[in-house]
């Protein structure tokens, strides 16, 4: 009477539970006729002894209307089974007519051009060779339908079809119709008197949608994006003094047609305060609380700032480390005047509980190595846990530049005195493609293509390799460098394989040619000061001279190598690497050539910059000078190839060597031993959303370049300061970062050269 099929579904076997086996004594107790036969009948791949299994009902023994019931709800509450029916045959005999539920031959999705199948198979619990079911079916579909929410497709619709095949088997397709992007068709604020809605709305992640929105996916709803602009909000306000601001709700309604939501966001913001006095106390023996003052960073009579404050309980709490207490906790104790709105602080320092790192656990780094991550903490296995390290911790991990997303918890340990910190990251793309180009007045068009991966093989090392083609100037560079040299924190080591071909027809009316190679070190004196090093070999080679070049380019022509050592000492206080707003960096360096080959010189170069941000950090002006001199050594005159030069980029305004001592007979630029070169740069928005990723910036640099072997007649050389005013504009394109600068010289000589535009393009991979 049953049959098996070739590939089906193994059916489990359940054996009744203890209440189901009183259930059935209890109803055997019962008088009831005596069942003599079970018939079974409609079964295609399922055995007899499965459905036997289910049953309430056993043959030789008394039956009742209680325990068929008990077996159609057993029967049915399997999912094996469309339909189920007990018919009473005669007294004795019960035949149990069964429909089964079809085996599932193949799923398909149909309609999902945003989604690959791959990721809805992920998501989705049907499977080929599972049994069909409409509950397993809608949830399904309620799974697919949450994805594409996930995505901000909330108008998506999913229709489940199926196609009968022989053997009682079925294809299932999902029918998919994605729809549009459920974008913001308002985002509104209810309680804010201080701030506009502009202002605020500036802050958030999530933006109203615009016909620019194109440009980015900023403008989709994400519920979990949404629950952190509530962060984002509640730091502006903390960040603006109002230490009362609390976010009441933050609401959002879909449309009718599902296209879009209305959000709302209603806040109180509570009163604004200043700074007002700040002390420190102790209840911790040994600490010299004078000495900590010097580590409070607060300015009385300024808005409260709940980030400076932060910041400076990480600083007092990084001191008492250093001071040997393991175990300190920093607490701020914040006293509110609300006559004259002003917060007084005291930072109160007393002993944490004693509780140790038990492990560090690390999620999410698919590419990236786990001791790439685990280098980057200040706490290890074992070490007393402290808040401020593990705050650095996170802080360093984000600065790597490796993750989208990094998240530091701790949760319990496996005892009351141990702590397990959790890792969770979210990888992003590490890889570079840079393209660049520029024009002036006299050079005409440039190129260049570089590949830069900042994390190789997930080791956290840096490779990249450029390439310039130009009318003037074309080389190829390889760089290495290993952050973690002999896996020590703070020791770097790389190495620079270059090869340049220089056509400098147009600025020395000859050709130079360089190839070598450069070792480098680094490591750190202190937290804020770095020491660089470097051993360098070149071959360099002057060729095709022009027959009308200047004597003095002509004295250089023929092959040269230079062996060099130089070091670059640096204090840096910038609050990013990448983009700084505030801060100062500071840098010195030495090159000393003579250890070998044929020539010998000492240079020193001076490099000092200052950045200050305001309104809102939207405006940062940044003023950078440096000062730079070359001397021969031996009797040896500085060659021209060793000299100093300015112009292009880094004196715009000007042609490159466009500046500096000239061979006036022949327009050769003839370079100078003493350089000097400012900048002062504002960048500020230009009043367009910042979707555009559209800023601009005013500048002015200036310089000079001087003081060269040559006296002749013919020999341009002074001391004039020349400079140049200008615009610039970047644009964070969907492509990469775009910028366009337009200068103009505004004091110059007649033998100077100049340019009017440079343009630079890079994209990331």
């Amino acid at each position: 009477m049953s049959s098996s099929i070739v590939n089906a579904q193994s059916v489990p076997l359940v054996p009744p539970t203890n209440s189901q086996a009183e259930e059935e004594t209890v109803d055997q107790n019962v008088d009831g006729p005596i069942l003599q036969e079970i018939v079974i009948s409609g079964l295609q791949r399922i055995e007899e002894e499965t459905i036997l299994t289910y049953l309430s009902l056993r043959e030789g023994k008394p039956y009742t209307a209680n325990t068929v019931n008990q077996s159609l709800k057993k029967l049915f509450a399997t999912g094996l089974f469309a339909d189920v029916s007990i018919v009473q045959l005669n007294q004795n005999s019960l035949e149990i007519k069964v429909v089964e539920n079809p085996i599932i031959n193949r799923v398909a999705y149909e309609g999902n051009l945003r989604v690959k199948d791959e990721i809805l198979e992920s998501e989705t619990q049907l499977r080929p060779r599972v049994v069909y079911t409409r509950t397993r079916v809608q949830n399904d579909v309620k799974r697919i339908l949450d994805v594409y929410r996930r995505r901000g497709r909330y108008a998506a619709k999913v229709v489940p079809k199926i196609i009968q095949l022989d053997q009682n088997r079925v294809d299932l397709a999902f029918e998919i119709e994605e729809g549009p992007d459920s974008g913001v068709h308002k985002i509104s604020f209810v309680g804010n008197d201080y701030f506009d809605d502009d202002a605020l709305a500036s802050e958030l992640l999530t933006r109203q949608t615009r016909w620019y929105s194109f440009l980015s996916d900023a403008d989709t709803y994400d519920p979990d994006k949404l629950t952190f602009d509530r962060e984002l909000l509640r730091r502006y306000y903390l960040k603006n003094g109002f230490a009362d601001f609390r976010v009441v709700s933050a609401v959002a309604e879909l449309s009718e047609d599902r296209t879009g939501f209305f959000i709302t966001f209603t806040v109180e913001e509570g009163d604004r305060y200043s700074f007002g006095e700040y002390e420190i106390s102790s209840s911790l023996k040994g600490v010299n609380v004078e000495s900590l003052y010097e580590y409070v960073d607060i300015d009385v009579g300024d808005w409260y700032n709940a980030n400076i404050l932060e910041d400076n309980v990480d600083a007092i709490t990084e001191e008492l480390n250093r001071q040997g207490f393991a175990f300190v906790d920093v607490y701020p104790e914040i006293n509110r005047n609300t006559d004259d709105d002003i917060i007084n602080i005291n930072f109160k320092i007393s002993e944490a509980p004693k509780v140790y790192v038990d492990r560090i656990e690390i999620r999410g780094n698919v590419r990236t190595k786990d001791e790439v991550i685990r280098r980057e903490f200040r706490l290890v296995e074992g070490d007393a846990f402290n808040t401020s390290k593990l705050r650095r911790s996170r802080q360093r991990i984000t600065d790597l530049g490796y993750f989208k997303n990094v998240e530091v918890n701790n949760v319990p340990g496996q005892s009351p005195n141990h702590t397990v910190i959790q890792v969770d990251v979210e990888e992003q793309s590490t890889g570079e493609l840079s393209l660049g180009g520029g024009f002036s007045t006299t050079a005409g068009l440039l190129a260049e293509v570089a590949v830069e991966e900042r994390n190789l093989l997930g080791r956290g090392q840096h490779l990249r390799v450029a390439t310039q083609l130009g009318q003037e100037e074309s080389k190829i560079d390889v760089s290495f460098t290993e952050p973690y040299f002999l896996d020590r924190e703070g020791l770097s080591a790389g190495i620079d394989v270059f090869l340049v071909e220089e056509d400098n027809q147009d600025t020395s009316s000859s050709d130079n040619s360089e190839k070598g190679f450069r070792l480098r070190t680094g490591y750190d004196l202190t937290q804020y000061w770095r020491q660089n090093l470097n051993f360098r070999v070149a071959n360099e080679e002057v060729t095709n001279v022009a027959s009308d070049a200047s004597i003095y380019v002509k004295a250089d022509e023929g092959e040269r190598t230079v062996v060099s050592v130089g070091h670059t000492t640096a204090y840096d206080r910038l609050n990013s690497r990448i983009s700084p707003t505030d801060g100062y960096i500071f840098s010195f360096s030495n090159d000393f050539a003579g250890l070998a080959g044929d020539v010998d010189y000492f240079s020193s170069t001076v490099r000092a910059s200052n950045y200050v941000s305001f309104l809102e950090e939207d405006f940062v002006l940044e003023l950078s000078a440096s000062a730079s001199n070359i001397v021969g050594l031996n009797d040896q005159d500085v060659r021209l190839n060793d000299r100093w030069y300015a112009g292009g980029a880094n004196f715009r305004g000007f042609d490159n060597a466009g500046i500096g001592p000239r061979d006036t007979a022949t327009s050769d630029a003839l370079g100078g031993k003493n350089r000097w070169l400012a900048t002062a740069e504002l960048d500020f928005p230009i009043g367009v959303p910042k979707e555009f990723g559209l800023t601009a910036s005013v500048f002015t640099d200036l310089g000079s370049v001087w003081s060269t072997e040559e006296n002749g007649s013919n020999v341009a050389d002074d001391t004039s300061i020349r400079s140049s005013v200008g615009v610039g504009f970047n644009w964070e394109s969907p492509l990469g970062p775009m910028r366009f600068d337009f200068a103009q010289a505004i004091q110059k000589e007649d033998y100077d050269e100049t340019e009017i535009f440079r343009f630079s393009f890079g994209t990331r991979f």
